[in-house]
């Protein structure tokens, strides 16, 4: 009989003594403790069982939980001697950032205020019981919700020296999802102020901190050294390329269908691994997301549950309004294909409208991608990634949002392609006239390009929506060398027969064209003058079976021949 499943349960202790499924992770507690590093930060994607590895450490050390071994029987930590005799031993500090998500810096202290005062609250008893000086209890009383950001700050070093001049031992400090609020004040625009005080606390926290015996923070991302951790030289990081800890968050394959087997649903494998499988921790490869996996489990049945836990708004916003490069590299990662990039761990959020490696950083460590291959530059003596999405469900995930770009457009976005494959040249110009006005500022990247540019990014995420509708039917490409240049869109039917489309976008120049009709001359001109037909010709389509369509624009007007 398989256990229940609790979906969404983050506390270890629940899980426990209700017996429900759980993968045994309690090595990474022996992994950890024999590690000598003073501050440990792990960045894992998000749902891979960061809060829940978290509050076993909880449950273990903390000397709030001692005698209660129990919850560790059967499991591998509880094997061995001198881990029975640690268990509930220290005082421990445990807080998450998870929840501070505000629109503002302002809202943004009050939740952190929010979670500081809760914390002092918890140990309350160390003002009852007379053990605080009178200076002591006046700085305690002053962990306010309308404290100042000095006091906030040095909150947690002072609770620090409370509790282990308390206990007579140095504490342990767990702080999960460090970078929330960070990745809220780079979406709503006031980065510069929440660095300033996440740097100054973490830096009273967990390096002028005598009172600290180990800690560890959990993210998703490696913020930059310069951002947050410029005073931290004790800081030891782990990324997804690291080798410490890989299989200690997420599930190995042999977990996987070890649960498969005892759910009765072993056949299933072969889709498992297709759906859910690709993510890579260090050298570890067939790593699975566990939200995803314990829902199929509980479910039966397969979905995007992973991709639909966030609203992914960071990531669609870089991808929407990123340059014609960003969008041609993700045509490909539809179609299956990889791209080499260089990659940096330490994500700099102030780089990434500008810096494409610094996006393409940011969905790795988020997920997204999976690192196929990591070879060194000869030329540069620098690392080179090879990446591609990660598995199915991501994929998915990017088509959904693709799709939800032209949701107020989607029913006669199907009606501009059956007009495409029927020659509709009236309906075409109608269409991309309305689509156009509304879209050109949605994938512009907020003022900074030319004119000149604003059709390249309309186009390309135009050519993401072909995809997303298209790929059944059609390889589509874009910007690609074919004759003597390069075409811009390109639909190559999948089955004899079928017609074959090349797009040319241009816009206007007042000098050399007098009208917008001279400029859609002008790109079907210089179709046939670069012969870009030659890849499809090559590919044994017939030319009578190719269409040529010019696109010329002018501001916001649109024309199509």
């Amino acid at each position: 009989m398989p256990k229940t499943v609790s979906i969404g349960t983050q506390d270890f202790e629940y899980l426990r003594i209700r017996d429900c499924f759980y993968i045994d992770k309690t090595n990474f507690i022996k992994e950890w403790w024999e590690n000598e590093d003073a501050v440990t930060l792990i960045a894992r994607p998000r749902r891979f069982g960061k809060t829940l590895n978290m509050s076993m450490l909880e449950y273990f050390f903390s000397d709030k939980y001692a005698n209660r071994g129990e919850l560790f029987d059967g499991l591998s930590i509880w094997e061995e001697e001198k881990y029975r005799q640690l268990q509930g031993t220290y005082p421990v500090i445990f807080l998450s950032f998870a929840n501070i998500k505000g629109s503002t810096y302002e809202k943004t202290m009050f939740y952190m205020n929010q979670i500081l005062v809760e914390l002092y609250e918890k140990h309350s008893y160390l003002k009852k019981e007379g053990f605080l000086s009178e200076k002591e209890i006046e700085f305690y009383d002053s962990v306010r919700f309308d404290m100042n950001e000095e006091v906030a700050a040095v909150s947690l070093r002072k609770l620090s020296a409370y509790l282990s001049e308390y206990y007579g031992k140095k504490v342990l400090i767990f702080l999960d999802e460090y970078d929330t609020p960070l990745q809220e004040a780079y979406v709503y625009g006031y980065w510069d102020e929440i660095v300033e005080f996440i740097r100054n606390m973490f830096n009273s926290t967990f390096k002028t901190n005598p009172y600290m015996q180990k800690s560890i923070m959990t993210g998703i991302t490696r913020v930059s050294k310069e951002s947050i951790f410029s005073d931290l030289n004790n800081l030891e990081v782990v990324t997804t390329t690291s080798e410490k800890y890989a299989t200690s968050f997420g599930f190995t394959e042999k977990e996987v269908f070890n649960a498969l087997d005892k759910f009765c649903i072993s056949e299933q494998k072969e889709l498992v691994k297709r759906w859910y499988d690709g993510f890579i921790f260090g050298e570890q490869s067939d790593i699975y997301n566990p939200w995803s996996i314990t829902n199929f489990l509980d479910k039966k049945k397969f979905s995007t549950y992973w991709a639909n836990t966030s609203s992914n708004s960071l990531i669609g916003q870089l991808i929407q309004r990123g340059d014609a490069r960003i969008k041609m590299i993700m045509e490909d990662l539809l179609a299956g294909k990889t791209f080499i990039t260089e990659i940096d761990e330490q994500i700099i959020f102030s780089q990434l409208k500008n810096n494409n490696n610094a996006i393409w950083s940011l969905l790795l460590a988020s997920g997204y991608l999976k690192v196929i291959r990591q070879t060194m530059n000869p030329e540069t003596g620098e690392e080179e990634y090879e990446l591609a999405l990660t598995n199915m469900e991501v994929r998915l995930m990017f088509q959904k949002m693709i799709k939800g770009w032209f949701s107020n457009y989607f029913t006669p976005y199907n009606e501009f392609l059956q007009a495409l494959f029927l020659n509709d040249i009236d309906y075409m110009n109608e269409y991309m006239n309305r689509v156009a006005m509304d879209t050109f500022s949605f994938f512009d990247v907020g003022g900074k390009s030319s004119k000149e540019s604003e059709p390249e990014r309309f186009y390309h995420g135009f050519v993401l929506g072909l995809i997303v509708d298209l790929a059944k039917k059609y390889h589509i490409t874009s910007n690609r060398e074919s004759g003597f240049g390069r075409y811009d869109v390109m639909l190559e039917p999948l089955e004899k027969g079928e017609t074959a489309y090349i797009f040319e976008f241009k816009v206007r120049n007042p000098r050399q064209e007098k009208t917008l009709e001279d400029t859609v001359r002008k790109a079907l001109a210089q179709i046939e003058e670069k012969n870009y037909d030659t890849v499809l010709l090559e590919k044994g389509i017939l030319k009578n079976q190719i269409r040529h369509y010019g696109f010329a624009f002018e501001g916001k007007k649109v024309l199509i021949g």
